[in-house]
């Protein structure tokens, strides 16, 4: 498999050399930030924006882009960074303030929120150094070259990912980019575009993901289902052994793709995964969509996919390939709007419009590519407010009993949720105990209940620990099936919802007085 790899990068390695020797400079055209808006999932849970509405700025350095991020009034405060030149170990050190959280030898975005980071002018390149997004929320990554970023070997950044998310991450949209590597993991390298430990709400579009032994993963195990809500949209996956992605529990809807040379596995769906994969082009490749190297079963809803010399592996214990003759075997809701280009015209339309430097060109859902409008300026420098500052809220909290009638069914349920505070779990908020509770590592987060089948729910209840009552702000209840918000409001207490059929049910908590302790989340169905 990794030979496979290996073996492809030689005729591209020798052009790149050959380049550099002679002091050729490629030439790429000029860009512009933030043309646009965001698509599929990255609209939902708020919206994604980035740095709209805030300070403009420009920087050459990884150093640059840290010190950008430092300098801002508060980790939330709107900003827009333009970066071009070559990004490396050598300029990106460790920047301190009270707005950040950075490291050296990374793009580290790291509990902070409205940023924009996109490519500029004659092309911004990431080189052997990796982006990591944690802990953080309403995140834009726009034509950038992000290669070579290795796990083991020299230099090593972000673990071996190109762009990496984890903990608590909501909203990212990242469009325009070309992640690359050199092989697959005996050279060092890992995934390209990786989501774990409750990374929720991410459209990744018009991007090249190539050369790699991995494409991408969402969800670290199978039992670390916390993750979903991903678009894939106007990719090209060309040269890649597998993982196109993983897919473990979760959303993914994956349309109008170019899979080239998939040379093991492509959409992997597990663990009770659902992908939904339209009018995609699959071309010269191996196992492009099925449940693999698991009895841990996923599932597809296919429709409109073109399938050009593509051949199946035969079935097992841990392996079931879709084909030859894919068929639904479930179906997927999407809550936004979308136009599907014929998957006839899927390889021509991706050719012209994926990658960093391709001009921001995306397609009009008549597979011709145009330059979208640009994303309105405000008038104003004000900074914008953060996602789920529209999202409307009661004038005041929602009233109820202190008691719903029927029984709790979050006693013997599953949980889950963002980043918990040292020595809490999610368990602990569905025991039947006010003396345990949930903490978020900070003074937001979320924490779901979850059932192995579809549950009915009408109402649920909050109860805050002792020594916290109080410091719940504003929340909202979101449908965990399929990231609608349910409805929103601010104290903890009883919680009338619309009386909905899911297997999953999400209390995000939007704002808090210090941190909050969630001692008990009660669902009820009466």
């Amino acid at each position: 498999m990794r030979r496979r790899v290996t073996f492809r990068l030689h005729a591209a390695a020798a052009a790149m050399a050959l380049a550099a020797a002679t002091g050729v400079v490629l030439s790429m055209p000029q860009a512009s930030a933030a043309t646009g808006g965001a698509t599929g999932y990255a609209t939902q849970n708020g919206g994604t924006t980035g740095g709209a509405g805030g300070q403009t700025v420009r920087a050459t350095t990884g150093t640059q882009i840290h010190a950008a991020l430092c300098g801002r009034a508060s980790s939330s405060t709107p900003i827009t960074i333009e970066v071009e030149g070559t990004v490396n170990h050598a300029n990106t050190a460790k920047v301190s303030g009270t707005s950040c959280n950075t490291a050296a030898g990374v793009i580290e975005l790291k509990q902070i929120s409205n940023v924009t980071i996109v490519g500029v002018g004659a092309g911004a390149v990431f080189d052997q150094l990796g982006i990591h997004i944690r802990e953080s929320r309403n995140i834009i990554i726009q034509n950038v070259t992000v290669r070579n970023v290795k796990k083991s070997g020299s230099p090593v950044s972000n673990g071996g990912d190109a762009i990496g998310m984890e903990s608590g991450v909501r909203n990212v949209w990242v469009d325009h980019v070309t992640l690359e590597a050199s092989g697959g993991e005996s050279e060092g390298f890992d995934g390209l575009f990786d989501m774990k430990d409750n990374t929720q709400y991410v459209t990744l579009s018009y991007s090249i993901l190539r050369n790699s032994g991995r494409g991408g993963l969402v969800g670290s195990s199978e039992t670390e289902l916390s993750n979903g809500f991903v678009t894939y949209h106007h990719n090209l996956y060309e040269n890649i052994d597998s993982r196109a992605p993983l897919l473990r529990g979760g959303i993914g809807h994956m349309y109008n793709n170019h899979y080239l040379r998939i040379n093991e596995s492509g959409i992997n769906s597990r663990a009770g995964a659902r992908a939904k994969v339209d009018n995609n082009y699959f071309e010269d490749s191996k196992d492009v969509l099925g449940t693999f190297y698991t009895d841990a079963a996923g599932y597809w809803q296919v429709a409109g996919n073109v399938f050009d010399n593509v051949t199946w592996s035969a079935r097992g214990t841990d392996n079931n390939p879709a084909g030859p003759d894919p068929q639904s075997n479930t179906t997927v809701a999407i809550p936004y709007s979308f136009a599907l280009d014929a998957a006839g015209c899927v390889p021509d339309v991706v050719s012209r419009t994926a990658g960093a430097n391709k001009g921001l060109q995306v397609s009009n859902g008549s597979c011709s590519p145009q330059t979208p409008s640009p994303t309105p300026t405000p008038t104003s420098t004000t900074p914008a407010p953060t996602p789920t500052a529209t999202t409307p809220v009661p004038t005041t909290p929602t009233p109820g009993p202190t008691q719903p009638s029927g029984t709790n069914l979050s006693i013997g349920a599953g949980s889950d949720g963002s980043s918990k505070a040292d020595g809490t779990s999610y368990g602990n908020v569905r025991d039947g105990n006010l003396g345990t509770y949930w903490s978020p590592a900070g003074s937001t987060g979320s924490v779901s209940i979850k059932w192995g089948s579809a549950t009915t729910v009408s109402s649920l209840a909050i109860r805050e620990a002792a020594g916290a009552t109080g410091a719940i702000g504003s929340w909202r209840v979101l449908n965990g099936d399929t990231g609608a918000v349910l409805t929103s409001g601010t104290g903890a207490g009883v919680i009338t919802v619309p009386r909905t059929s899911l297997s999953k049910i999400t209390f995000e908590i939007v704002s808090a007085t210090g941190t909050p302790r969630v001692a008990e989340f009660e669902t009820y169905g009466g």
